[in-house]
């Protein structure tokens, strides 16, 4: 996508992506820019007002009631930008702060705000130019709103505090936008609220994870069947009308892929037949499309909250359609924080069953006549032994992730803000259990693969081949003496995030994978 038109309706998570990881050119439709101008007439009108109005003749927050006289509102805004860029901690991820910041403006183009056009291109034009803010780990508690993140944003704006520029170079604001050309805002009445009211950095961090945990999904089912295949174990458990006896959509979807992907595996059918005397498979195993498929419906659930929160105007006071301006609470994270919440879970238990396959190849109590560990001279080498245990490692670090940041609150503003939502830190927690699941992940892909090789002369089916193939020409070898593992694991991991696996299983497949 090499652009994205940013106007009144919703944007969607792919434009997200887009911008925040790609790049994208923003494009701003004039028709919208033509009703931000409209709207700003209303902000106009009412700051000449001798009547206060939050946001535009008055204090913030608990100083909601103090009324500022007109020849100090430009301070007023300024200084609100300033003292809420407070974060504190290691800078956020590029891609988080041109999400968030992509959101920001989205909504700024609603017209709901009341800004000036030249406040919606200013900030358009500093994410054209690939200047990121400086945005710092803590400081929001997701009501209202990601006040500090977009405080830093908006910062940048103004030409003040740090940024990096397209290159990665850490410079002043002042620096980066005179060398891109670009004018520092100076903010009118109810612009520096506007800038930072918003649930965009919340946001921003769910419709990247989902982008990812979609893609992983399909790779954990990819790895699953490798695991089928190395363990010797059957397919006849993913068979349609089985899981048509529960009509998950998720779980169907899984099993489907199951199906596609074992249909023409020369391991599985090698102990099809009566003679196989097994009566079933693990749990790892035979309730892959459970595990996966819930994993699946929940991650639909938060498309379905993440592309509500895409079609809305954040922000306090809004301008209504009607022309009124009204104080609302639309900003707390809630809706946005739990379903954070709900990924870290799943995502835990995902990877949680994927280290438990991952197991039974080093057990040969349970890996149906492999060598202990997979080892290639028992006794002397060690194998995959410890490969697991990095598994085991980030999956027990993962379910600490998984416990609730949205079940938390902590009041602020002089119990003004007296409930939040913790949405940020769901977010940041979800992120963290995103890249701990790819690695999971491509841990048991890496030791399926040399259990797969170990089974030779029999051969997998085309699909998981043509992953072991991958693997293999990218420096992830196969059986062998004990060698120097971290690179071998670093590499499958890019491989499964950056969805280079599924890729690859998706060319090599006959029917499309889910």
């Amino acid at each position: 996508m090499s652009s994205v038109t940013v106007g009144t309706g919703a944007i969607s998570i792919d434009d997200v992506v887009a911008v925040a990881r790609y790049d994208a050119h923003i494009v701003l439709d004039e028709k919208a820019l033509e009703g931000v101008a409209q709207s700003r007439a209303v902000i106009d009108a009412l700051a000449s007002d001798p009547n206060p109005h939050y946001g535009i003749s008055t204090g913030f927050g608990a100083l909601a009631t103090t009324f500022i006289e007109s020849d100090r509102r430009a301070q007023l805004q300024a200084s609100l930008v300033r003292s809420h860029a407070a974060g504190s901690g290691a800078e956020v991820e590029r891609e988080v702060i041109r999400a968030l910041m992509l959101l920001r403006l989205s909504t700024l183009m609603t017209g709901r705000t009341g800004v000036r056009p030249i406040v919606a291109q200013t900030y358009a034009a500093l994410i054209n130019a690939g200047i990121t803010p400086v945005v710092r780990e803590y400081g929001s508690l997701g009501c209202s709103g990601d006040l500090a993140p977009l405080s830093h944003c908006a910062l940048a704006t103004m030409g003040e505090g740090d940024v990096r520029n397209a290159e990665g170079i850490l410079m002043p604001a002042s620096q980066a936008l005179s060398e891109a050309g670009i004018t520092p805002l100076k903010l009118e009445e109810k612009e520096g609220l506007a800038l930072i009211n918003g649930t965009d950095g919340m946001l921003g961090m769910l419709a990247l994870a989902i982008t990812d945990l979609k893609m992983l999904m399909t790779a954990v089912d990819i790895s699953a069947a490798m695991s089928i295949e190395g363990l010797m174990g059957t397919d006849k458990v993913f068979a349609a009308d089985l899981h048509a006896l529960r009509p998950q959509v998720g779980q169907g979807q899984s099993a489907t892929n199951l199906r596609n992907i074992l249909a023409d595996s020369p391991i599985v059918h090698s102990h099809a037949g009566p003679e196989d005397g097994r009566v079933q498979d693990a749990y790892s195993l035979r309730c892959s499309p459970q595990v996966h498929g819930g994993a699946r419906d929940t991650i639909a659930h938060a498309e379905l909250v993440a592309n509500r929160e895409l079609a809305s105007a954040v922000d306090n006071p809004v301008l209504t359609v009607d022309g009124r301006v009204e104080s609302n609470g639309n900003f707390h994270g809630a809706p946005v924080a739990y379903v954070l919440d709900f990924l870290a879970i799943v995502a835990a238990d995902v990877a949680s069953m994927s280290e438990r396959r991952t197991d039974r190849f080093l057990d040969r109590s349970r890996n149906q006549g492999l060598p202990p560990f997979l080892a290639h001279e028992v006794g002397v080498d060690s194998g995959l032994m410890i490969a697991q245990y990095t598994a085991a490692g980030l999956v027990s670090e993962m379910k600490r992730l998984a416990v609730p940041a949205s079940a938390d609150s902590i009041p602020s503003s002089a119990m003004q803000e007296d409930h939040v939502s913790m949405g940020w830190h769901a977010g940041r927690k979800l992120r963290k259990a995103v890249d701990a699941l790819s690695r999971v992940i491509a841990i048991e892909l890496m030791t399926a693969s040399r259990g797969i090789d170990l089974r030779a002369p029999l051969q997998p089916s085309p699909v998981t081949g043509a992953v072991i193939t991958e693997l293999r020409k990218n420096g992830v070898a196969g059986p062998g003496a004990d060698r120097f593992l971290s690179p071998e694991i670093e590499t499958a991991a890019e491989l499964t995030l950056s969805g280079r696996v599924t890729a690859v299983a998706q060319a090599a497949a006959t029917t499309p994978l889910i």
